[in-house]
């Protein structure tokens, strides 16, 4: 049921918010130089890598790292706006199409993320897809604090459940959960908005 869900909500989600995703990207574009899409290998399902697309936030020239490890100052503005309405990871209900992601689930690391892994892996958290957004994402949890946020996650995966699904999807579309912690406590907040999300 769930796997029936996410491919067609993943392909609903793609046919009416694809143009969307394409003026976003060129407006990103405009704002600063790089592309306006972006893909960055994460770990996914059973540990395997897998790349991710995401609506790029930050500047061309940003450090590869997890957000709560990067300057505020990389942020782009439009780009702490998408982040704000989470409007930076529409571009992954591709990766939920392929089979890569779910749309709820613990939120995908980096490889180079190596102590959120082993925690990850202790819990059983690689035993799903990694999502769009998870239990841990609407109760503020991220990856600045890798200890509780596998515990959280590993917790998910061996009592998930359809209903809590929906549950958590409705919580994210109505603003639930901070993100990561870049934006908000480290740029002005006219900048940053409310939330910043993953690298």
């Amino acid at each position: 049921m769930k796997r029936a869900f996410d491919i067609l909500a993943s392909l609903a989600g793609l046919v009416l918010t694809g143009w969307l995703i394409v003026l976003l990207a060129l407006l990103v574009r405009r704002e600063s130089d790089g592309p306006g899409l972006f893909r960055q290998e994460r770990v996914g399902f059973r540990g395997r890598p897998f790349h991710c697309y995401k609506l790029r936030t930050m500047k061309r020239e940003t450090p590869s790292g997890a957000s709560h490890d990067t300057p505020a100052a990389f942020v782009t503005p439009l780009g702490a706006r998408l982040r704000r309405y989470k409007l930076d990871e529409l571009p992954q209900l591709w990766n939920v199409l392929k089979g890569e992601m779910s749309l709820v689930g613990p939120r995908p690391c980096l490889p180079m993320q190596a102590e959120l892994i082993a925690a990850r892996e202790r819990h059983g958290a690689f035993s799903v897809r990694p999502g769009i957004t998870g239990r841990a994402q609407v109760a503020g949890i991220d990856m600045s604090d890798p200890q509780r946020l596998a515990v959280i996650d590993g917790a998910y995966a061996s009592g998930r459940s359809f209903i809590e699904d929906i549950r958590i999807i409705v919580a994210t579309v109505l603003g639930s959960g901070r993100g990561d912690r870049v934006a908000l406590e480290a740029m002005p907040l006219e900048d940053s908005g409310k939330r910043a999300g993953d690298p």
